[in-house]
């Protein structure tokens, strides 16, 4: 299951939606998690999911592909799920058995809630498979770089920002290895109750964060002996310029936001 987690991977190639402006793609990002908490209809929700589609189309990457980092949040999913159906109590009453009242709102709210973290995973993931993390760092320094006049380090934040989504794959792999190894030592991780597990990751967690602060360290040694520094006189070696495609997304989105914000 650690293995399926998509969101920080990139895939590389030359698809459609790797060529777009990555500012453009991450300004549509935001717009549409934004609509997606909008969105109070099926009708709504059915226009957010054919502009995912289409990206994913655009992409050249199977929708199993990017589903595939659904199923860690399967977990969470059915547990939002359940509490909302059982301690929500509003509207018709749909079930009833012993203390437990299944609502018709209570079972609105859950559909809402597993709906919508699908779709904010399946957005973000298309994000990061499609743009590299230096794309990332560099679109997310010319969206903040107004607030330099402000001293806000827009190059500092969009760089931390890129380096956090470019560990998760990599603490993901290291996390998968490290239960390979204490599975092969013996160490069990989906047998016996809720605190017994608890215990249990105690011998991943360990030596997970250590990786993770060696890491920290290498690359910050990386960069020192590279002479990497910040700062507005820094160079780009790739120019970023919005085109044609990047207008027609625009284009579609808006489309989609006064199509829900319409009531739909």
């Amino acid at each position: 299951m650690i293995k399926n987690i998509t969101l920080g991977q990139y895939f590389p190639g030359d698809s459609v939606m790797h060529r777009m402006d990555p500012r453009m793609k991450f300004l549509l990002t935001l717009a549409l998690i934004v609509l997606i908490f909008c969105v109070r209809t099926v009708y709504g929700y059915a226009a957010v999911v054919a502009v995912l589609l289409l990206a994913i189309l655009l992409s050249r990457i199977s929708v199993k592909y990017v589903l595939k980092g659904i199923k860690p949040l399967w977990f969470i999913l059915v547990f939002t799920f359940i509490l909302n159906i059982f301690f929500i109590t509003e509207g018709e009453v749909l079930l009833e058995w012993w203390i437990f009242r299944i609502t018709e709102g209570g079972l609105i709210k859950a559909v809402n809630i597993a709906v919508r973290l699908v779709l904010l995973v399946s957005i973000t993931t298309v994000l990061t498979l499609t743009t590299s993390p230096m794309e990332i760092t560099d679109a997310l320094e010319r969206l903040l770089k107004p607030l330099t006049v402000l001293h806000f380090p827009a190059h500092e934040m969009a760089l931390m920002m890129s380096i956090a989504l470019r560990f998760i794959p990599t603490l993901v792999d290291e996390t998968d290895r490290i239960m390979k190894a204490q599975t092969a030592r013996g160490a069990s991780f989906d047998s016996g109750g809720l605190i017994k597990r608890a215990k249990g990751m105690v011998p991943i967690l360990v030596p997970l964060f250590v990786s993770a602060f060696k890491r920290a360290d290498e690359l910050a040694l990386a960069m020192e002996s590279r002479c990497y520094h910040g700062g507005k006189n820094r160079t780009r070696m790739k120019v970023m310029h919005m085109s044609f495609r990047d207008f027609v997304a625009l284009g579609i989105v808006a489309g989609v936001t006064v199509f829900i914000c319409f009531g739909f």
